[in-house]
């Protein structure tokens, strides 16, 4: 059971080390990159290449890691007791599953995503330590005890909003994304676009990597707002001449919304232009 990616999916070499090095140690992966480098993705993936089932839980900022065990549902019993509701007699009822105890339960072990912990409070990894490392945890509720008889594959995603604790991060294999280099985003684009026109490629990556290297921007465009600018370009029929940016007064790309999302990276083009403009450049 080796992952090496798949045909929708690019993965480097290093990569599908890491995977499978987190699948042989049973351990978790803990995922980190840029936005847009496929970090949520990847689990998608994985688990379509191993022919298993994908569980996702998706972090916010109010998630607390005894929701991914299960929750209690106080109301609705009270409620149902009021009621007169003859269920109300076993607590067993107003135990809803978290997305763990979905993953150590199923009858084929899942690949679980528990995508960008970062989002959360400080404490929570901390508090999901004992129940990754030992695939178990106890209901306190129905004094029982939920183990997993096989170890899911657990993906963990982080943004890198965070610092993660020591403690956890011990317990993870740990692998970072870097942002694609040239080579690698034309596989990518090829995937998704098969048979792009030669020369559109080129002069879309040249203007794409131009423009991550422009000082000050506030966030770089992506690999996804990439896909979305091309797919835009193609839609529209843009000439491959148009994205030559041999002119430094010409900096903004067309349809740059789908590369710039906010309005200080627009304005730092737009600064850099006037400027260009104006020594004559």
């Amino acid at each position: 059971m080796r992952f090496t990616g798949t045909d929708s999916y690019v993965a480097t070499e290093d990569l599908m080390v890491a995977v499978n090095a987190a699948i042989t140690l049973e351990r978790p992966l803990l995922v980190k990159g840029e936005p847009g480098t496929g970090k949520t993705v990847l689990a998608v993936e994985i688990a379509r290449a191993l022919n298993k089932p994908l569980l996702s839980w998706h972090v916010k900022s109010t998630t607390k890691a005894q929701q991914g065990l299960y929750e209690y549902d106080a109301v609705s019993r009270l409620r149902d007791s009021q009621l007169g509701e003859a269920k109300v007699h076993d607590i067993g009822n107003y135990i809803v599953r978290g997305k763990l105890w979905e993953a150590f339960d199923a009858p084929t072990p899942p690949v679980l995503l528990i995508d960008e912990i970062d989002k959360a409070d400080i404490e929570f990894p901390n508090d999901l330590l004992l129940e990754l490392d030992r695939m178990e945890f106890h209901v306190y509720e129905t004094r029982q005890t939920i183990k997993a008889a096989k170890r899911p594959i657990v993906i963990i995603t982080s943004n890198n909003e965070k610092e993660l604790p020591d403690a956890f991060l011990r317990r993870c294999f740990f692998h970072y994304i870097r942002f694609p280099d040239r080579a690698t985003m034309e596989q990518i684009v090829e995937v998704h676009y098969p048979g792009l026109k030669a020369a559109l490629l080129r002069e879309a990556l040249n203007l794409f990597y131009d423009l991550r290297d422009v000082p000050g921007l506030k966030k770089k465009p992506s690999t996804s707002e990439l896909l979305d600018w091309i797919k835009l370009l193609m839609i529209e029929d843009i000439d491959p001449e148009t994205l030559r940016v041999k002119d430094a007064r010409k900096l903004i790309p067309p349809l740059c919304g789908a590369l710039l999302k906010n309005e200080q990276d627009v304005h730092t083009l737009e600064r850099l232009a006037f400027l260009a403009k104006r020594e004559g450049r």
